[in-house]
């Protein structure tokens, strides 16, 4: 028997048991919950990192969003303001598109 220990979607124990198989599962406390999105958000990111194709790329990304959103719910807020305080730094600050990457800089 396969141990997980790790935090699924939310439809993975209907699909478990579509296949006719029993499993041993809880529901997380709200911290607990934040806790195992970021270990999860850990995991994605790696497989984002080792991503060959296009597609392989955006299904990882989607996985990375979907937990933010989780994150999100956890915090009680949306993305909405998530997007906000996003677009706030940018304007501050800027992006990332332009692909700049510092090498040093010159103390006075």
């Amino acid at each position: 028997m396969p141990v997980y220990n790790k935090l699924i979607r939310d439809q993975i124990l209907e699909i478990i048991a579509a296949d006719g198989l029993s499993y041993n599962a809880r529901t997380l406390k709200p911290e607990e919950h934040l806790i195992e999105i970021k270990k999860k958000l850990y995991e994605e990111v790696k497989e984002f990192d080792e991503t060959v194709t296009r597609q392989d790329a955006i299904e990882e990304m989607a996985d990375i969003l979907e937990l933010l959103h989780a994150a999100l719910a956890v915090f009680e807020t949306d993305f909405k303001q998530l997007e906000d305080v996003r677009v706030q730094k940018k304007t501050k600050r800027g992006g990332f598109e332009k692909g700049l990457y510092l090498i040093d800089v010159e103390d006075k």
